[in-house]
């Protein structure tokens, strides 16, 4: 007979795991089904690894301008490749085996394998899915099986079965990567050696994030973006500020251009840059990174047979992670976008409550998720853009505040960065804040919070902010928006 439960979670990424946790928190009794790593692409390939190498390279540029600081340092610093990757494996690793001390926490029961949904639920009857030998071999002996996986390959029902399989690489036809001169981001994440010059094809964070972290390197980085600004989801003030002070760091930046076609040689690749006057530039490099964005890991789970609606390789979900199917649910990457880590953990939470019965549970407001990129400089939003304000029409105000007026910034030698803030100027919303500079994907939580709570633009002018700090700059741009800036 087919073990039974409450909640059957596909995919331990952080969406599938947190709603485990909260699945058996409520009740729930409650399985995740894994094929690779736990924790996901985010802990083991994405989110936390590349954050440990960009330390490495943050590190590394305060090292290089130790003078700035009145300091004296003998010798040269410089960086070692494996050392570095090393620290972002371990890192990596050490919370890979946290996840699995949360589930034997819970008492949430790991199956090892790949699962495919054979039947949806009914009234009366559970759904199913049945679980074969995974494709997937454990990658690294710092990522080994959790010592409390209590099931494996076999039929499993559970009359609610939640889909968080996460997502992976696009691959351009014609350029698709192979793992030794062209990369993803699994390979730029472990490379042998620095390559000594480096082409990204994307500039979204994934790629502009690796470009960041290769050029502190001291890699020749070249960034090809089609659309005619870098991290084209972000304000387009915001990004020209960004671009120019990684251009200072020593990137070439092409946008409004695309890699047509690529050339591989012994030990290197040569993309034609075709730009949208029509002009064609040949750039070589050891390496090439494809950061075109990613698609969502819907093959193989049999949600065609079963009538799951998809959409551009996603699946379609309302605000609670419910699909067209009763019983089949779907949050995190594979669910669209935003594609992000803490968007997945907060859609799951929502689903689980939801699935509980619990009252008042609020669907996910995708209009209200940060959205952070972790280069030199950082960037960081919610809301809005000022150009989609215009594009709905709204009557705004609009403020800003330069880091090079912040006490905190220039103090810290971190004075290229600004804050910028969008309001409705009828109603005094809050629609969007936009930020570039340093740590500002840790300030940007402030205005997350003040959307959810809907507060004002005369709230925010009176809260009180301590100084001396970088996040005084927040309070200046809202005062900015209204007239009443105090410190520019």
């Amino acid at each position: 007979m087919a073990e039974s439960y409450d909640v059957i979670i596909i995919g331990s990424g952080p969406g599938g795991y947190v709603a485990a946790i909260r699945a058996s928190q409520l009740g729930l009794k409650t399985a995740i089904v894994e094929r690779e790593h736990m924790g996901g692409i985010c802990l083991n390939w994405g989110c936390i690894p590349t954050k440990a190498l960009l330390r490495s390279a943050e590190v590394l540029d305060h090292a290089n301008h130790f003078k700035d600081f009145g300091l004296v340092l003998e010798g040269t610093v410089k960086p070692d490749a494996k050392a570095v990757v090393g620290r972002s494996r371990a890192v990596s690793a050490r919370l890979n085996a946290g996840v699995g001390f949360l589930m034997k926490k819970n008492k949430i029961d790991i199956i090892w394998g790949e699962a495919k949904i054979t039947k949806a639920s009914t009234g009366t009857q559970a759904g199913e899915i049945v679980v074969g030998k995974s494709s997937k071999a454990v990658v690294e002996p710092q990522h080994p099986l959790p010592k409390n996986v209590k099931s494996g390959e076999g039929t499993y029902t559970a009359k609610h079965i939640i889909i968080a399989t996460g997502a992976r690489p696009r691959a351009l036809p014609g350029i698709e990567p192979d793992g030794k001169l062209i990369w993803t981001y699994f390979e730029a994440l472990k490379p042998d050696v620095l390559p000594k010059s480096l082409i990204v094809m994307g500039s979204g964070a994934i790629g502009i994030e690796f470009a960041s972290f290769y050029r502190s390197m001291g890699v020749d980085v070249t960034v090809v973006e089609v659309m005619p600004t870098i991290m084209p989801v972000e304000d387009a003030e915001i990004t020209a500020i960004a671009r120019k002070q990684l251009e200072k760091r020593g990137l070439k930046i092409f946008t409004s251009a695309k890699v047509s076609k690529v050339e591989k040689g012994a030990g290197s690749v040569t993309a034609h840059v075709e730009t949208t006057d029509g002009k064609v530039q040949q750039i070589t490099a050891d390496r090439l990174i494809s950061a075109v964005g990613v698609q969502g890991n819907i093959e193989n789970l049999g949600l065609e047979a079963l009538g799951v609606k998809t959409d551009r390789g996603c699946v379609v979900i309302d605000g609670y992670g419910k699909t067209n199917v009763a019983g089949i649910y779907a949050i995190g990457d594979v669910a669209g976008p935003p594609m992000l880590a803490h968007k997945a953990e907060h859609e799951g939470v929502v689903c689980v409550e939801k699935i509980a019965g619990l009252p008042n549970v609020h669907p996910t407001d995708k209009g209200k998720v940060p959205g952070c990129t972790y280069c030199n400089p950082q960037v960081a939003s919610v809301g809005i853009t000022e150009a989609k304000a215009k594009e709905q029409g709204r009557d705004i105000r609009v403020g800003r505040f330069s880091f090079a007026a912040n006490g905190k910034a220039i103090a810290l030698g971190e004075d290229q960065g600004m804050v910028k803030v969008i309001f409705d100027k009828k109603t005094g919303e809050l629609l969007g804040a936009h930020m570039v500079g340093a740590e500002v994907t840790e300030l940007i939580q402030g205005f997350v919070v003040a959307m959810n709570l809907e507060t004002t633009e005369e709230e925010l002018m009176h809260t009180i902010f301590p100084h001396p700090t970088v996040s005084e700059s927040m309070k200046e741009a809202v005062l900015d928006a209204y007239g009443r800036v105090l410190n520019a």
